[in-house]
């Protein structure tokens, strides 16, 4: 087998359809919700006492739970995958663009509109500016494990997949300190670089690392072992996010029992941004006359986000009892039955997408 044909069957393994527990994401988180709720009601003693083992402003169980969660999502990126970008360099481009140029900056105006004013009487005014960098954080991030999915589920080339994810995680490394200190600098919120870049270091650059190693071992032994040990390995990344998000509902847990409305209106600026994000990126794959392979995990990867990265750095940034991390966590509550509808729409428009092209 060649090694491009190694690529495009390990992507198409990596993706063979929805599992169990991705199906029903949301119904975990919120299982997750009420029983983070009950914990802090019940043992409030304990989660102060999590809450306080910390190390340069990280909360040590949560980062051990964030790395099980992040490497083995990033085992599936074959950044050798990035020599196949040159050849599909419109589908590659219109995915940067919006990943970078505009899903950051149009959510942070969709944040400006409703939390700073629209929704601003309805929300608690104090966690107004940690609302908005929640947000700010859950856009910055392009998606890096599920995209494999949603590709599949529409039939994407897994060539192009695999290097545009492997392309995005490469620019997250270097652009999304940047681009995260931009954006809340231009919200007037105030950027603690230092855990910033700390937080880059610890949830991007380490785990990239260590799962690019663990990822040449495992692959020494062969396609069909590495394929075990990514679906043996699976399960720990759902866990932990699971059981993260658990310890944060637990500090959560009496803001959500006296203002239930404000999942609810931190979902609003998400959804709108998906909905415009894979729109204008399905559109634009269509105009430069892009493949619907192509075009579908493109407008995919655009509309979604690294919700994990997100709630792990905002709870390094504004800690686990802040606003900024009930947002991040909105995001992923609501993941899985956007992507799917976003799926859907995708494949029924097929047809339509491929006349006149």
């Amino acid at each position: 087998m060649s090694g491009s044909q190694a690529v495009a069957k390990s992507a198409q393994k990596a993706s063979s359809g929805i599992g169990f527990f991705a199906r029903y994401l949301s119904l975990w988180v919120a299982l997750c919700i009420v029983a983070g709720i009950v914990l802090g009601k019940l043992l409030p003693g304990a989660v102060h006492t999590i809450s306080t083992l910390e190390m340069a402003h990280v909360n040590i169980p949560v980062g051990v739970l964030i790395w099980v969660m992040i490497i083995p999502m990033l085992l599936r990126i074959d950044f050798a995958s990035l020599g196949k970008v040159r050849s599909q360099l419109k589908g590659i481009g219109v995915t940067l663009v919006v990943n970078w140029a505009v899903k950051p900056f149009t959510m942070a105006f969709l944040a400006w509109v409703f939390v700073r004013h629209a929704f601003a009487s309805l929300l608690p005014a104090d966690q107004l500016d940690s609302y908005v960098a929640g947000l700010i954080l859950l856009a910055a991030a392009p998606c890096t494990a599920m995209v494999f999915v949603w590709s599949q589920l529409t039939k994407g080339d897994p060539y192009f997949t695999l290097s545009q994810v492997a392309l995005n995680d490469l620019i997250m490394v270097f652009a999304f300190a940047p681009v995260v200190g931009l954006l809340l600098g231009i919200s007037n919120i105030t950027v603690p670089w230092d855990t910033l870049l700390t937080s880059v270091v610890l949830y991007i650059v380490i785990p990239v690392i260590i799962a690019q190693i663990l990822r040449k071992f495992l692959l020494r032994k062969g396609e069909q072992h590495f394929q075990s040990a990514l679906a043996r390995i699976g399960p720990f990344s759902i866990s932990a996010l699971l059981l993260t998000l658990v310890l944060l509902f637990a500090f959560q847990g009496e803001q959500i029992i006296t203002q239930p409305l404000v999942i609810l209106l931190l979902a609003v600026p998400i959804l709108i941004q998906v909905v415009v994000n894979s729109s204008l990126a399905y559109l634009a794959n269509r105009k430069l006359g892009v493949s619907h392979e192509v075009a579908a995990p493109s407008c995919l990867i655009g509309a979604s986000n690294f919700f994990e990265l997100a709630v792990a750095t905002a709870i390094s940034l504004f800690g686990l009892k802040s606003g900024a991390a009930l947002a991040t966590v909105v995001g992923v509550l609501i993941e899985v039955p956007v992507m799917l509808a976003v799926v859907k729409v995708v494949n029924a428009s097929r047809r339509w997408y491929e006349q006149d092209a």
